[in-house]
């Protein structure tokens, strides 16, 4: 740890990852005011409650603008943004990414990542962060059923019920599965409840089960979200619980929503932050960082339904509301939840990657 004197000023700032002391945050705050925007991506409003994330860093730090680029990007868009901008200090260049689990690793070595060490970085649990600051996870959420009651008579409680004929042409991703973290993972559940072994072993699996669902005409090769859900042309979303969770508040009964966490493979799945090596305004996005790994930015994060990375230093602190944990899912629905590790997470991704157009064949866009 460096003595708090080294960090005199804002440009010294540019250079440390060293944890934030209160005279630093100052420094930082009126660093980031200079610079004046931060810019984000892939941030959908309704994605784990980002637009009061937004909405609160906005209202915080009222000087600094926030730009908001393609809100429906995928991970593997992202960290494209970064590689196409790297000469760009305009308004097109992210200054943050938020991706899945196995695209940290991926950028870090690909060096389109600074290292940064927030505040209350020891209460992020290691397995989900990376030693040197590089990359960190924010939330997880588990994989789940968004269903529009309405049109779908019976509620499918697992994975294999989605195979029978009273789902032709109802469920749906909520991403490609090339290029969607979210999908992805989803493919890796549904081979898990194959019973494949996480890795490419479910990869594999789970590409043989959607070219099942498509050769049933189950599956709808139609980015599902609220709207598709509501107007008729996904009835069936496969997606996280928070995202789920979400529509059906936004929904607000039409149509009604039942989000089933299946009975197996029960997947969770990371999230991760982290500052572009490129970012044209590197001490907002630190900025950013400190403040939602604060316990205003977290406690947001669970009231978008997402299990943030501090949760259970925060609840032992008590520093959680009680009504923010009321609001979820019984907690039982979590109990057999999956978190597969790094490794296992980079063989599926591969597999699924590279197998999708030649088992599956559906064009999901």
């Amino acid at each position: 740890m460096k003595p708090m004197h080294w960090l005199a000023g804002a440009a010294a700032l540019l250079a440390t990852t060293a944890l934030v002391h209160a005279e630093d945050m100052s420094a930082l705050e009126a660093a980031a005011k200079a610079e004046g925007m931060l810019t984000t991506i892939a941030l959908p409003h309704d994605w784990c409650g980002y637009g009061a994330v937004i909405d609160g860093f906005k209202a915080k730090y009222p000087d600094i603008k926030v730009n908001e680029l393609n809100p429906d990007a995928g991970s593997a868009d992202e960290l494209e943004a970064i590689r196409a901008n790297k000469g760009n200090t305009g308004p097109q260049a992210p200054d943050v990414i938020d991706v899945g689990l196995s695209f940290g690793p991926q950028a870090k070595e690909e060096g389109l990542i600074q290292p940064y060490k927030v505040s209350t970085w020891d209460e992020i649990p290691d397995t989900i962060k990376d030693a040197d600051g590089y990359w960190y996870g924010d939330y997880y959420g588990v994989m789940s059923f968004m269903v529009n009651k309405d049109l779908v008579d019976t509620v499918p409680g697992d994975w294999s019920d989605l195979l029978k004929s009273d789902y032709a042409g109802q469920v749906a991703l909520a991403g490609d599965p090339r290029a969607s973290n979210q999908a992805i993972l989803a493919v890796l559940a549904a081979g898990m409840s194959e019973g494949g072994k996480a890795g490419k072993d479910a990869g594999e699996k789970g590409l043989g089960f959607f070219k099942k669902l498509n050769d049933e005409k189950n599956f709808v090769p139609v980015i599902g979200k609220a709207g598709t859900l509501a107007q008729g042309a996904t009835p069936i979303v496969v997606m996280w619980d928070y995202n789920a969770l979400a529509a059906r508040d936004t929904l607000a009964g039409n149509p009604p929503v039942e989000v089933v966490v299946p009975a197996s493979g029960v997947l969770a799945g990371v999230y991760v932050q982290a500052i572009s090596a490129h970012a044209p305004h590197p001490n907002a996005a630190k900025l950013w960082m400190e403040y939602i790994y604060s316990d205003e930015g977290q406690n947001l994060w669970l009231k978008g339904y997402c299990h943030p990375a501090r949760f259970n230093a925060m609840a032992a602190n008590g520093k959680v509301p009680q009504e923010l944990i009321d609001a979820l899912p019984p907690a039982e629905s979590y109990a057999k939840a999956y978190f597969p590790s790094l490794d296992e997470q980079a063989a599926n991704k591969e597999a699924v990657v590279a197998g999708w157009d030649k088992v599956v064949g559906a064009n999901v866009q």
